[in-house]
């Protein structure tokens, strides 16, 4: 056993500061200082890109073959595409999510001269005018409007106002936490998986607990726009993973019990040992599990890999229920994530091939080829059985 306790009321406060401040795609400023705040607390020196993406290096026995663990900071969003002549605002969404969602959301806009607060309402708003035509209005961005709660009758007022094309408008999280574990909000996706990193490494500093390799703690600012983790790896990093959502839904093996862990993602399966290790880690630990596969989803691992970098990626979620909408995960899930996180860092290197970014054939991994033995039950008499195959 080599998952260390986790502090599970510290979970749920960072969980609930982290979901106070807005950082949609593009507005992640707030975020970064927070997160490198408690990094600091943790006794971790931090490194920011030029953007804001944070790299934190805790020390391990060898510096070389390091194993990143990785959450985005960046949040779902949306952008003011037009000023209406009556001075409402046409927004466009800032990553893939449906109006759907944003109909009704309270929301505040990042204006040139301060923010102002708001309502994401359908264009057809009034059952007193409209009647029978709100129901019959299509979903989409271009049905949804923004109300400004100022003085704003016209574009003239709003451009008084400072507000302009381009300004980022951050939905309102609405987070309840209830006493059954429940905890229902916007974002959680994926500030929830940056609690959960936060957590477990708590656990390995209150423990002072020595790890194989480095372990770099990344969190991310441009993964709903599918930037992501393309460019915080170094050199050194040989195997990533990283922790976001699935997605609980008619069709998927997702719970929000449990570790989930992704097998692949729309842009295909994720490395054959790295996700073994994983799972052998949660029977190993008692942590429960499940698998799913995701054909519409893409995360950290994906932008990574496509930006060239060569290194083994897992996916391991929390299982959340409405993702991109009104979410519903449950602290279980969060503290079996946290529980994975402290026993893949502290656990051997299998692969020290990877040590090198390349080499010869030598210490190359394999994977099993043999036919599997069937274990056939002594209950079945070989007539019986020639019979089976008969047919």
């Amino acid at each position: 056993m080599t998952r260390l306790h986790i502090d599970h009321d510290y979970l749920l406060e960072i969980l609930r500061a982290l979901l106070a401040i807005p950082s949609p795609t593009g507005y992640t400023d707030m975020i970064v200082r927070y997160v490198s705040g408690e990094l600091g607390k943790f006794g971790l020196a931090v490194e920011l890109t030029r953007r804001g993406a944070i790299r934190a290096i805790r020390p391990g026995v060898e510096e070389r073959g390091a194993r990143a663990i990785v959450s985005h900071l960046d949040t779902l969003g949306a952008q003011v595409k037009m000023i209406k002549d009556d001075g409402r605002l046409e927004l466009v969404p800032i990553g893939h999510w449906s109006a759907r969602f944003a109909e009704g959301a309270r929301a505040t806009v990042f204006a040139g001269d301060g923010t102002y607060r708001g309502t994401i309402l359908p264009l057809k708003a009034s059952g007193h005018t409209f009647n029978d035509e709100v129901d019959s209005l299509p979903v989409g961005w271009p049905y949804v409007e923004f109300r400004i709660d100022a003085l704003a009758r016209n574009r003239e007022d709003i451009e008084r106002l400072g507000v302009g094309i381009g300004d980022i408008v951050a939905i309102d999280p609405q987070p309840e936490f209830l006493d059954n574990g429940f905890i229902i909000s916007r974002h959680l996706d994926n500030k929830a998986g940056v609690a959960v990193m936060l957590a477990a490494l708590k656990a390995m500093q209150d423990e002072g607990v020595e790890t194989p390799v480095d372990i770099h703690w990344l969190f991310t600012i441009a993964e709903e726009v599918g930037v992501g983790a393309s460019s915080i790896l170094t050199h050194n990093v040989a195997s990533m993973v990283t922790v976001d959502n699935g997605t609980t839904a008619p069709g998927q093996n997702s719970d929000e019990f449990g570790v989930t862990v992704g097998m692949a993602d729309q842009t295909g399966p994720f490395d054959f040992h790295l996700t073994k290790k994983l799972v052998d880690l949660c029977g190993e630990n008692d942590i429960r599990y499940q698998k799913d596969v995701f054909r519409y989803y893409r995360s950290d691992s994906a932008s990574a890999i496509e930006a060239g970098h060569d290194v083994r990626t897992a996916l391991i979620t929390f299982g959340v229920d409405a993702s991109h909408g009104y979410e519903r995960i449950h602290t279980h899930a969060l503290r079996s994530l946290a529980e994975l996180i402290t026993a893949y860092a502290t656990s051997p290197v299998n692969i020290k091939r990877d040590f090198a970014e390349s080499g010869d054939v030598k210490g190359f991994t394999r994977q099993p080829l043999a036919e599997a033995a069937q274990d056939l039950s002594p209950d079945i008499e070989d007539d019986e059985l020639e019979e089976q195959e008969h047919h």
